[in-house]
């Protein structure tokens, strides 16, 4: 399969006044075409400035110490601020985390987009500018393309606000696409939303992505293969199915187990214990070691080698050396599967009973709204019904959920 992008023993590091930050420590992994890659981990693991140091878009006091970069079979560990202008938007391009930050409050929607056009080809018309802009807008899901061409970023939703960076990260036909944490600033209705648009737009134009998350939840319907960050480093990696069913090393564990999904009856997470090592001073062994309840001595004194598990599974992880005593996953990833598979689909009597009273005695009324309507008038001819006609009522002591 073909690579578009190789990165080998990447160590990156930035100087602060406390002493060296190792961000990104001795990371290599490749990008096929077409693929979808999602790098997943803890905050502070090193998973944006793994992405920002690819597209070189790290502040001064960060430096590539070791290793390289290959683009499209092109060397650009070297490159100079000039040349990597030349060569970001049309071979890769990015997604940032929080869309208003992303774009100019000041500039209308349709001309942010076109002046990401025109950066990369100054030859097109502006009549094949702006039908760029609006295939460009309809591509992303932005309806009534003409009319939202002339809106400001604060007319938009947090929703339309992403899908409008997208359009512009799009703008020049990309190869590469990184998309860092697109969904955390959105509601859970819209994230999936935004998920299933990556995967069209990955299908119609091949454009190769990594998604960075550190939420293994919302990578699962999107992921080709997943890569597992901790501390600095890829700790696993394999194919989606390999890493969801088949995950090896014990702190990808820890992140499965961590998810809603694995709660007990009672509701009860299962967070992992403690929290990342600093940076400034990266322990010596397997980084993750002191949050490891099945650690080995080995693991506190050197760094474990990627193991091989299949021909695209491996986990840097002594449980794999042949030496090492036979540890399980924690039977919570087996257990707590068949509990949730076997919970009962409707409440019991007692349960019932409960809701049957509540309903009884029903609480006063503190906000009441009828027929509320809120309407913003765009031009003469364009307005935005953003409320039409809604009612609803909140008692005392309840708490109203407002999704969408």
């Amino acid at each position: 399969m073909e690579n578009v992008l190789e990165v080998r023993n990447l160590s990156v590091s930035f100087d602060s006044p406390k002493g060296e930050v190792q961000a990104v420590r001795d990371v290599s992994f490749s990008l096929h075409k077409g693929e979808v890659l999602a790098v997943v981990g803890e905050s502070g693991c090193g998973k944006s400035v793994l992405c920002k140091s690819i597209m070189k878009l790290l502040p001064k006091t960060a430096r590539i110490k070791e290793g390289s970069i290959r683009v499209m079979g092109t060397d650009i560990t070297g490159y100079k601020e000039k040349e990597m202008q030349k060569i970001r938007g049309k071979i890769f391009s990015m997604i940032f985390q929080d869309p208003m930050t992303s774009l100019n409050p000041t500039m209308k929607i349709g001309q942010q987009i076109a002046e990401a056009i025109l950066i990369h080809d100054k030859r097109k018309t502006k009549e094949q500018v702006y039908k760029k802009v609006l295939e460009l807008m309809e591509l992303v899901g932005i309806e009534h393309a003409q009319e939202r061409y002339h809106s400001y970023p604060y007319n938009f939703s947090g929703g339309m606000r992403q899908r409008s960076v997208m359009a512009i990260a799009l703008a020049s036909d990309p190869d590469i696409l990184f998309a860092d944490e697109p969904t955390t600033a959105l509601d859970v209705t819209i994230q999936a939303q935004i998920l299933d648009l990556l995967g069209e737009i990955q299908k119609k134009m091949g454009t190769s992505t990594i998604l960075v998350s550190h939420d293994l939840g919302v990578v699962a319907r999107s992921a080709d293969r997943v890569a597992v960050m901790y501390a600095g480093k890829i700790v696993e990696i394999g194919t989606a199915e390999e890493i969801y069913y088949d995950p090896r090393h014990p702190y990808t564990w820890g992140l499965l187990a961590s998810l809603p999904v694995f709660a007990g009856e009672k509701g009860d997470l299962n967070p992992i214990p403690g929290m990342p090592p600093s940076l400034l001073d990266p322990p010596p062994g397997d980084a993750f070691a002191v949050r490891n309840l099945q650690a080995l001595a080995i693991d506190y004194e050197q760094t474990p080698p990627m193991f091989k598990v299949s021909d695209t599974h491996y986990a840097a992880t002594w449980l794999l050396d042949e030496r090492a005593p036979k540890i399980e996953k924690p039977s919570i990833l087996k257990d707590r599967l068949q509990e949730n598979s076997g919970r009962k689909q409707k409440p019991d009597k007692k349960e019932t009973s409960f809701l049957q009273k509540t309903e009884q005695k029903q609480a006063p009324v503190l906000i009441e709204a009828r027929n509320l309507k809120q309407h913003f008038r765009i031009r003469s001819d364009y307005t935005i019904h953003a409320v039409d006609d809604v009612s609803f009522r909140i008692r005392e002591g309840e708490i109203m959920a407002l999704v969408g």
